[in-house]
This record gives structure tokens, sequence and C-alpha cells, in this order.
């Protein structure tokens, strides 16, 4: 229950952002650059986070950096709705990036810690309240912005969900990492695994592939029509897709040997809902376009980092943390790209970045399902089979 909504606290901050973004460039006049630079500095901050949790986490306890984590995004976030000028919204953007992400690493570690050999199923789950609080993000947002109270009155209920959390939880007892009860094989060079590497870029694209749409998404609407709170609002419709893909995929992944295939078929759905947002010029199959993309983004994250994982050979930390450091490199790289073609090009041609990004998720699948990276169970095999001797009991406040 506590990862759970941890996770749906931070998912809030993460999907209002983009929204936000564009509500801003509408009241302070600023550039499509300039949005990804917001975006970049976010980034920014989820690359430190990546970069500190390994030596983090071998110092502090789970709880501990959980908490920590929840105080430093709040704080983002109250200085990012705070600065009525760029300086102070670029300066809330990198503490909330930074906060953020390492309460998303931590959460990811606690049910990697948890479910182990199942995590696949454990990260979908979790993903749907997070994928749930993400159609409300825009939703509210928008309305707020019509309304007495503002957009930013939004920004302040994550904060007040996590006080609450630790009121609550403030002295469960998290798992102890799993590389601590038994560490894994280390490598004769110290190098994780191929296979983890290349699934760790691939949880980097999907981040990439989502993110593009998030931030540009209301801005793509604009540019074919719509008015800014509109457009904002309209970003809903993306995130009931991805709310829809994730309960379908946990589903899905109730039976073993499907995480790969799931993924392929993720990202098929993924090129086709944005290829129909993205060349046409009426409002509503824009926004269908969106809708679809989003149940194809849906399983894309939390698969791919559940591979990932798998093949980290005892050196989960490493890899969660990795992937926030690469996924925070590329979503600098990609949006602010994306922005800077945008001013230049036009959004619709700078657009372009997305389709490539697809591309390269799909190589990266191919390439690691290769290298021996997926495990027994994603081939098909039994728990038993599998050596997974046990069922694992539920452990609902993690």
């Amino acid at each position: 229950m506590l990862s759970y909504a941890t996770l749906v606290c931070f998912t809030f901050w993460l999907y209002a952002f983009g929204p936000a973004l564009s509500l801003l460039r509408a009241e302070l006049h600023f550039s499509y650059t300039l949005i990804g630079v917001h975006t970049a500095i976010w980034s920014g901050g989820s690359i430190v986070a990546g970069a500190v949790f390994p030596a983090a986490a071998r110092r502090f306890s789970r709880a501990t950096l959980l908490w920590s984590s929840a105080v430093a995004a709040a704080a983002g976030a109250a200085l990012f709705v705070a600065g009525r000028g760029v300086e102070g919204t670029l300066a809330g953007a990198g503490v909330l990036g930074l906060g953020g992400t390492m309460l998303l690493t931590v959460v990811q570690a606690v049910l990697s810690d948890r479910h182990g050999a199942r995590r696949e199923r454990a990260l979908g789950e979790a993903n749907i309240g997070a994928a749930a609080c993400a159609v409300l993000a825009p939703l509210l947002l928008g309305a707020l912005a019509a309304g007495p109270l503002g957009w930013r009155a939004a920004f302040a209920l994550p904060a007040l969900g996590l006080l609450v959390l630790h009121l609550r939880y403030r002295r469960l007892v998290l798992p102890v990492p799993a590389a601590r009860r038994t560490p894994g094989p280390a490598r004769a060079d110290g190098r994780l695994p191929r296979a983890a590497r290349l699934f760790t870029g691939l949880v980097a694209g999907s981040m990439a592939v989502e993110f593009c749409l998030v931030y540009f998404g209301a801005e793509q609407l604009r540019a074919i029509g719509l008015s800014p709170a509109v457009a904002a609002t309209a970003m809903s419709g993306h995130c009931l897709g991805l709310l829809i893909g994730r309960v379908g995929g946990v589903g899905a992944t109730r039976r073993p040997g499907r995480t790969a295939p799931l993924l392929y078929a993720s990202l098929a759905v993924t090129g086709g809902g944005f290829a129909l947002f993205w060349l046409t010029s009426s409002p509503p199959l824009a926004v269908a376009g969106l809708f679809v993309a989003g149940v194809g983004v849906a399983n894309l994250y939390p698969l791919a980092l559940a591979l990932a994982l798998g093949a980290a050979a005892g050196r989960e930390d490493e890899v969660n943390a990795r992937t926030q450091l690469l996924g925070g490199v590329v979503v600098v790289v990609a949006p602010y790209s994306l922005g800077l073609l945008a001013d230049h090009l036009g959004l619709v041609a700078a657009f372009g970045v997305e389709p490539a990004l697809i591309v390269a998720c799909l190589l990266l699948l191919i390439a690691g399902t290769r290298s021996g990276g997926v495990t027994p169970r994603a081939r098909g095999l039994t728990p038993a089979a599998a050596g997974e001797g046990r069922r694992d009991d539920p452990f609902p406040q993690s």
C-alpha cells in the first residue's frame, strides 16, 4: 500500500508537469525551447538521483531514503509553483526532478526487494494507480486553471498525500535489499551483464517516448486549434489510455512468457497511435491518437524495467539507478531537441524525433532478448522449473 500510494503522489506531479508548462508558456510567453529547458532541468535532477542512489542505498535504509526524498520532492513542487518568473520555475523543476526521481527509485527498489522474480506484475500493479492519477492530473489542472484557485493549487495535493502516508507508515520496516540478503555473482570485469545494459537503454528510451508526448502533446493540440486550458485538459485522454493499457498489461503478465511479446505489441500500438496524432489536423482525431498511443506507452516502462532488473545478476540497485541516470540523460536530450527543432522547423516536423525513439526501443529489445536477458519465467517455464521454490505471499504494507 505504501509503495503504491507513494508512486501515485509522484505520478501526479509528473503528469501535471507537462500541462503546467503549457499553461506557464501562455502566462509568461516563453518559447518552445524554454519548455525544453524546463524538462532538461527536471531530467538533470533525475541524473543526479540516479548517480547518487547506489551509494545512498548502501549507506541508508529504504525508509530513510523514502521519506527524505518525499520532503525534497514536496519542496521542489512548492518552489515550482511559487516562482513568478522563469528562474524560480526552473529551480523548482530541478529540485522536483531530483527528489521525485529518488522517490520513484526507492519505490521501485522496495517492490523489487519484496517480489523478486514476480516484479513485473508488482511494477505493473503499482503503475495502475499511477496511471489513474495521471488521468486526474490534467483534468484537475485544466479545471483549476479556469477557476479562482488557479492551476498551481493542484501541486499541493501530492504533498498532502505524502504527509498523510508519513503519519501512517513512518514506523513501518521495509524489506531488506535482495543484494544484502544474497549477493549475486560478480563479473570478473566488474561490468553489468550485456542484457542488463541493453534493457537499461530500453527503459531510458521508453521514458523518452513517453515524455516527448507528455511535454509537447498539449502544444500540438494548441497548434491545431484548442485553447491552452482545453489542450491541457485533453491530455487526460492520453492518460486514460495509459490506465487502460496498464490494467490490460497486469492481466497479461499473470502468466509467464508474455513480458517480451507484450513489449513488442506495445511498441506497435504506440507507433500507430502516434502516427494518427502526428499526421492529423483534426482535434478529435489527434486526441484519439493520443489515447491509442497511451495504451501502447502504458507498459513500455514497467516491463522494460522488469527485464532490466531480471537481468541484473544480483545488482538490482545498480541497474535501478542506471535506468534513472540514463533515462534522465535521454529525457534531457529528446524533449529539448524536440523543442529546439520546433522553434526552427515547426512542431510537426520536430515530432519526427518520436518515431526514431520508437525504432531505437525496438532494436534494443531485440538485442537484449538475443543476449539471453529474458529470464526462465519470461521464456514460459513454470515457477518450479525457473527455480522459484515458493509463491510470494502478499505484502500489502510495502
